[in-house]
């Protein structure tokens, strides 16, 4: 039958999962990181979906189409809510706030990660923790390499973390998104010393260039060996 449904835009989708929780039939999953339509039968063509969705990636369309499916919708939705929750972590924003456990092991650091999701790839490009954020934008490595990379670079700070050679993208338009969209108050690039890594450095150099904003940045550069080659 030809009827009024959904049709997602994957080019401008960012992947911040607010369709998904919106859609209360359950029509619509993240699929490597993108808003998918999986079941077109459990689309109700009401839209609820729309105005969850920043970007505009969104829209309805006429099509050859399954007709809605209530007593499916019903089915599935009860199905889900007698099982522990699955779901991706990347679909949901979550903000965390930390305080010292009343026990903890000898030298044991807290976590000063404040922000979820922290890859550049599924990151919302708005939400509350980036309100007069000081933006840490880093090699997925650094993490692993730097030993004091909690105390000393994340403390304070909103991360979002990549790697292009692995990614294989431009992360420039999501992250000029992001500054100009909120209200960034630095940026700290943490870069490890190897080549390719000069793409997360130049893709974030480039997005606060068209983001049309000047503020204070900085980049620094991790050792293989785990020490600090400099800050400029």
């Amino acid at each position: 039958m030809i009827r009024k449904i959904i049709h997602i835009d994957e080019e401008k989708c960012d992947g911040c999962g607010a369709c998904v929780n919106a859609c209360h039939e359950g029509a619509i999953s993240l699929v490597n990181g993108k808003a998918k339509l999986m079941h077109e039968h459990y689309c109700d063509g009401l839209g609820d979906c729309l105005p969850a969705c920043h970007t505009g990636a969104i829209t309805f369309e006429e099509r050859e189409a399954p007709a809605y499916d209530e007593a499916a919708v019903l089915a599935a939705k009860a199905a889900r809510e007698s099982r522990p929750h699955t779901g991706c972590p990347g679909a949901a924003m979550r903000q965390m706030r930390h305080e010292k456990p009343a026990v903890s092991e000898p030298g044991e650091m807290e976590s000063q990660l404040t922000n979820w999701p922290v890859q550049i790839k599924l990151a919302p490009v708005s939400a509350p923790y980036f309100d007069g954020a000081s933006l840490l934008v880093a090699a997925d490595c650094s993490a692993f390499t730097y030993a004091a990379f909690h105390s000393r670079l994340l403390a304070g700070r909103v991360c979002l973390i990549g790697c292009p050679k692995l990614d294989g993208v431009d992360y420039a338009e999501k992250l000029t998104e992001i500054i100009r969209q909120n209200d960034i108050r630095s940026l700290t690039i943490v870069r490890m010393e190897v080549p390719c890594c000069g793409g997360l450095e130049m893709a974030a150099k480039n997005a606060l260039q068209a983001s049309g904003k000047f503020i204070p940045w900085q980049v620094v550069t991790v050792n293989i060996d785990g020490t600090l080659q400099q800050s400029r």
